[in-house]
């Protein structure tokens, strides 16, 4: 393991550790025996110890009262800072809207380099080498950086798994910088309500495509979603059409998944999507093409309509759940 220390931008959300930045911490700590995180929001109070369950070595927390509505600007230098105080070989920040943000201004203020849509990080005697993803997710690629200043990876949310550790962590408050320009706020937010399990936690993902035919064929992906406890997705082309939200979409554009079952329906398997739910760890698909890339990653496929296969997969379900 290189004890080169890796710097991680932890975001904080509502008073907690952000799932991605957890993920981060964790696979930093797979690489280097010195994970530095700059944890940043309104409110930090107790999430030193999620990161540091998660393998963090070191925390700084960094508070700001509109944090929750200029966190950019402030983050960026405060991790300029840590830059030049830790030497990192390395700087981790997770694809978010707000880790995208962060990123860009952190590159200027730092000039440093950027690779983005990273799916995979390893040790490579002694670099850090990405797998990230180019061409609109139709290539995956292997990238690093030559120069001896640290890069930014900045990483799609469930590129890995989380792993308990035990250690000591040290524990600091930063203070917020001043000499940051207040040139952008975010005066709005807002969150689309849902029931069920959220697409990026759900235990189960039913996600379709252009081979249900139509927008009111999804009716069926949410009955089955709600029999399985599982959330429904959708493959951008849907979502491009206008069948369904942004929100519910999976692949490079989208959301990351790594449920324990993702069903796709009617989807034919182009990398675009498949990025999004390749690590799934039981892939069903169902598609009346049987030649569909989708088969490739099945660990189940059918050959059929899934406007014939999902009401008989329905009615089946229901019957096991009413005799048990």
């Amino acid at each position: 393991m290189n004890a080169g220390p890796i710097l991680v931008f932890g975001e904080v959300e509502d008073g907690r550790a952000a799932p991605v930045s957890l993920e981060l911490a964790s696979q930093a700590r797979r690489l280097s025996d010195a994970v530095v995180v700059l944890a940043y929001g309104s409110s930090t109070e107790g999430v030193d110890k999620a990161f540091a369950s998660a393998g963090a070595s070191a925390v700084h927390l960094a508070e700001h009262p509109v944090a929750d509505r200029l966190i950019g600007p402030f983050a960026a230098a405060a991790m300029a800072s840590l830059v030049g105080a830790v030497s990192p070989r390395a700087i981790l920040i997770g694809a978010t809207y707000t880790g995208r943000d962060v990123a860009g201004r952190l590159a200027v203020r730092a000039r440093l380099g950027v690779i983005a849509n990273v799916i995979d990080l390893m040790d490579k005697d002694g670099r850090l080498v990405a797998l990230n993803t180019i061409f609109g997710a139709t290539q995956i690629v292997e990238s690093g950086f030559t120069s001896s200043s640290p890069g930014i990876f900045l990483v799609r949310p469930k590129s890995f798994e989380v792993a308990a550790h035990e250690g000591d962590v040290a524990v600091s408050r930063l203070e917020p910088p001043t000499d940051v320009q207040d040139s952008a706020r975010i005066i709005e937010s807002h969150s689309e309500t849902s029931t069920g399990p959220g697409l990026e936690e759900a235990p189960v993902v039913v996600s379709g495509g252009r081979g249900l035919g139509d927008a009111s064929n999804f009716a069926l992906l949410t009955e089955l979603a709600r029999l399985t406890h599982g959330s429904v997705g959708a493959s951008r082309a849907v979502v491009d059409a206008g069948w369904v939200p942004y929100s519910m979409q999976v692949g490079q554009t989208g959301k990351t998944v790594k449920p324990t079952v993702y069903i796709a329906c009617g989807i034919s398997g182009a990398m675009q999507h498949t990025v999004g739910m390749k690590g799934a760890k039981n892939i069903i698909a169902i598609n009346r093409d049987q030649d569909a890339p989708i088969f490739k990653l099945a660990d189940l496929g059918v050959v059929g309509d899934c406007l014939t296969v999902l009401p008989k997969v329905i009615e089946e379900i229901k019957a096991r759940q009413q005799q048990g």
